[in-house]
């Protein structure tokens, strides 16, 4: 269910962050870690992109409130191990065009 995606490819994840609501996004990070393996959150969950190419970050920036985009980040760094991941895959992630 944690993978799952909706008809326009968002993530729980996606949703929660587009609703803004944190205290949603930690426990569906609280479930992740508990049911997932690292590969899953990382590939599956923290860069898993919607159908404009999307990802958590980019929904949390959208919604204006810092405190969903400083969560995300954190989670980026404690779960992206390479800085290049980061740089490539989290920072460099841009929308499709159409």
């Amino acid at each position: 269910m944690l993978l799952a995606t909706d008809k326009e490819g968002n993530t729980v994840l996606h949703v929660s962050a587009y609703k803004g609501n944190l205290d949603i996004m930690l426990k569906v990070w609280d479930w992740a870690e508990e049911k997932l393996t690292t590969e899953e959150i990382n590939n599956k969950f923290l860069l898993a992109t919607d159908k404009e190419g999307r990802t958590v970050f980019h929904v949390a920036g959208y919604t204006g409130k810092l405190d969903i985009m400083v969560n995300v980040w954190e989670w980026a760094e404690t779960k992206l191990r390479r800085e290049e991941e980061i740089i490539n895959k989290f920072l460099l992630a841009t929308n499709k065009e159409e």
